[in-house]
């Protein structure tokens, strides 16, 4: 049997204050930047809900750009992914990124990004991530 990996999270930025339609664009256009899926890359733009420029936000007060994907065993390659999230956010505003690591193996693993600022800047590399780490267990009391 295949060991299957999910990932899954999401990409914050502030809608408040001036310069937010520029934000969005710069943030839609690195995503658009991705490979598709048909490359087989890590990060595609088929696993990304690309935000739409122009029209009213739905949102309250943080635009939340999702994104997931289904991988075989993609921990063993981690760090790889990691290096191209990493470059895909230092293109981008934002004021967090969430990644969640769902492995058969290797249990669950969450990395948030934040910016030492109120929020990231384009090619600024203000960022620091953390990860926490968990583990079910399916053997018996």
């Amino acid at each position: 049997m295949d060991q299957e990996s999910i990932v899954y999270g999401c990409i914050k930025d502030s809608i408040q204050g001036v310069g937010y339609a520029d934000r969005l664009r710069a943030n839609r256009d690195a995503m658009l930047t991705l490979p598709r899926a048909d490359s087989w890359p890590f990060l595609c733009q088929e696993m990304f809900a690309i935000p739409e420029l122009g029209g009213l936000t739905r949102n309250y007060q943080t635009e939340v750009m999702h994104f997931g994907a289904s991988y075989k065993a993609v921990e063993y390659e981690w760090s790889q992914w990691i290096e191209q999230f990493e470059a895909l956010l230092s293109k981008m505003y934002w004021v967090s990124a969430t990644v969640h690591l769902e492995t058969e193996l290797c249990g669950s693993h969450t990395f948030t990004w934040e910016s030492n600022r109120n929020y990231h800047t384009p090619g600024s590399g203000d960022m620091n991530v953390q990860c926490q780490w968990s583990r079910e267990s399916s053997l018996g009391n």
